[in-house]
């Protein structure tokens, strides 16, 4: 991590005991630290939940303009004609 003390922040986490050995042994096989496994796997939350939002956005705007249906908005049928047998 190549971040000045500014721009980090330090925390104080409580994990059991066999959950942390299990992460370091997870971090010492990817060559990282406890805390560089952690910052990577909250940043991948972080940005997973931003594409979210991006998206949820985006189809609220989908829905909000409309779509073309090819009928200039207005409606030449009835629901009996939909359902003719």
């Amino acid at each position: 991590m190549n971040k000045t003390n500014s721009e980090v922040q330090n925390i104080t986490l409580v994990l059991p005991k066999n959950l942390l050995q299990k992460i370091k042994h997870i971090a010492i096989d990817k060559q990282t630290s406890v805390s560089g496994l952690l910052t990577e796997a909250l940043e991948e939350i972080v940005k997973k939940e931003d594409l979210y939002e991006k998206a949820k956005l985006r189809h609220v705007e989908m829905l909000d303009k409309g779509f073309d249906l090819g009928t200039e908005g207005k409606i030449d049928w009835n629901r009996e004609d939909l359902y003719e047998r």
